[in-house]
């Protein structure tokens, strides 16, 4: 049975998305700790971090400090997190996001109730700083689903 994030991958469920190559997407969560807050998803179905290559987990990495640093930027943040966690949805996902303070850690504190057009702005910020920062290849427009 496929994942929550493979149904968002292929379209079934909307996403944000703000990041698409060959290995792994980037969209926005739907439960954000702060602005921009994005997950990088594996398009192939590996439950945790263990179950992955040597070459996937380094891909997957970079992704996340790229658009780590595109929120950093962004955002203004003084830092970017970073979590493994996957006990919601049994396929891997790097959480990031823009951090102001050690509160900004605690995956209990999302906000909630958080209106579609602030997520569509956060997305957009997000894909347009990755753009400035020369990854137009990766980033996906508005509404589209990654190829």
């Amino acid at each position: 049975m496929p994942t929550l994030f493979t149904k968002i991958i292929e379209g079934e469920i909307p996403g944000r998305f703000v990041w698409s190559d060959e290995t792994c997407v980037a969209f926005l969560t739907i439960e954000p700790l702060t602005d921009g807050h994005a997950m990088v998803v594996p398009r192939a179905e590996l439950e945790q971090w263990t179950d992955t290559d040597e070459e996937t987990w380094a891909h997957l990495q970079e992704v996340a400090r790229i658009i780590g640093r595109a929120q950093q930027a962004e955002w203004e943040a003084p830092r970017v997190g970073m979590l493994l966690e996957g006990f919601l949805v049994p396929h891997l996902h790097i959480h990031t996001w823009p951090a102001y303070s050690p509160e900004d850690f605690d995956p209990h504190s999302t906000m909630s109730d958080v209106p579609d057009e602030r997520f569509d702005a956060a997305a957009d910020r997000l894909r347009n700083r990755l753009r400035a920062h020369g990854h137009e290849a990766h980033v996906p427009g508005p509404g589209a689903l990654p190829a």
